[in-house]
């Protein structure tokens, strides 16, 4: 199974992208954002079907994993999947955490009801997705977070402590604010 892919970039259609890794040219479907500036090094998603083996690309693990948790909702392909994550982590959770079924009919190839099951099925999914850290944050926070997490707190305590400490200069500072604000509850 192909993880992986780094190489150069050349744009096929309006679609794919030619990824050139070593002489090999895969086809992989990204994005329409990606094709402003395509990147040199993506996440492989691999779809097998009968009649084909199609490569799915993504700049981050955090997309990837997006990218899984839509397509196991039923009735959602690749192809849709893929128009989806055209909109950006944050805005497709923001609009599942808000029940926002006109952003997902805007995108093509999704009517009302699937839009409807999307926010459906993924509600309690992106809450696991928060929970296991794959949200964009900085390498302070993630520092900040598995220091609480080695100190005994849960996940859920340490991600409420982390979104609830003040600007810090130091990580040291951010893990004592921390402490004390998990302390006094």
């Amino acid at each position: 199974m192909i993880a992986k892919l780094t190489g150069k970039p050349e744009i096929l259609d309006s679609e794919s992208i030619i990824l050139d890794v070593n002489g090999v040219g895969y086809r992989v479907f990204v994005a329409q954002k990606l094709f402003q500036s395509p990147p040199s090094s993506l996440f492989i998603y691999t779809h097998i079907r009968d009649d084909a083996l199609d490569l799915y690309g993504f700049v981050s693990k955090e997309e990837l994993q997006l990218f899984k948790l839509i397509l196991s909702v039923s009735g959602i392909g690749p192809k849709t999947a893929i128009h989806i994550m055209d909109k950006g982590v944050s805005a497709i959770t923001q609009a599942v955490n808000q029940a926002d079924v006109e952003f997902f009919t805007s995108i093509p190839r999704l009517g009302r009801k699937n839009a409807q099951k999307i926010i459906i099925e993924l509600k309690s999914k992106l809450g696991s997705l928060k929970e296991l850290d794959l949200i964009n944050d900085s390498g302070a926070s993630r520092d900040v977070f598995n220091a609480l997490i080695g100190l005994g707190f849960s996940r859920a305590e340490a991600r409420e402590a982390l979104n609830r400490v003040s600007d810090q200069p130091t990580i040291e500072a951010k893990i004592s604010q921390a402490i004390k604000l998990l302390g006094k509850k």
